[in-house]
């Protein structure tokens, strides 16, 4: 299966449209956002064409080949007009033998892990495109759609057959990863 990961949104409309058309033209089989979708916060900058109604009808257009985390910014309120589930803090993704658990990373990071095991700790939160090799597992990043921190790109990521790919919204590699 192919996996277009995404995070940190924050209601632009503008990275919204470009994540949109980077996912169909990546044919991917799924989409997975690893939250903060609608709304910016009080610590961030407003992004490019804040526009939170104009986000909902495109992510929604995709809602049957959406899987989604709830991020620090979103909310009851969110999933009122979301036509796919987005408050679970957490999903297990299995994938050609390797166990994703996959969280915005407020809740779950490096810092504080959950339970069990699994091969990848993937979150977004920070804004910043990340790999870290742990001895129990690998925690990565896509880093943000729309506010990226840190001089890093505003983009997504790809994961297939055991191989992880950074991208910018030109569809250029940044970065690529495979798992061991």
């Amino acid at each position: 299966m192919k996996w277009f990961i995404a995070s940190d949104i924050h209601g632009s409309a503008y990275y919204a449209k470009k994540m949109i058309e980077a996912y169909k033209r990546e044919q991917a089989d799924k989409m997975l956002l690893l939250g903060d979708i609608l709304y910016h916060g009080p610590r961030n900058d407003l992004p490019r064409d804040y526009a939170p109604k104009k986000v909902i009808p495109l992510l929604n257009a995709e809602k049957e080949r959406i899987l989604c985390v709830r991020g620090n910014c979103d909310a009851e309120v969110d999933q009122m007009v979301l036509d796919f589930p987005i408050m679970d803090d957490f999903v297990l993704i299995e994938d050609g033998g390797v166990l994703i658990f996959a969280t915005h990373g407020h809740v779950y990071n490096e810092e504080k892990l959950p339970d069990g095991e699994f091969d990848i700790l993937l979150h977004g939160h920070t804004h910043v495109p990340k790999i870290t090799d742990h001895e129990k597992y690998v925690y990565i990043n896509p880093g943000s759609v729309s506010i990226p921190k840190e001089d890093s790109h505003h983009g997504y990521m790809i994961f297939e057959q055991g191989r992880f790919l950074w991208k910018d919204f030109d569809g250029k590699i940044l970065k690529e990863y495979y798992i061991k």
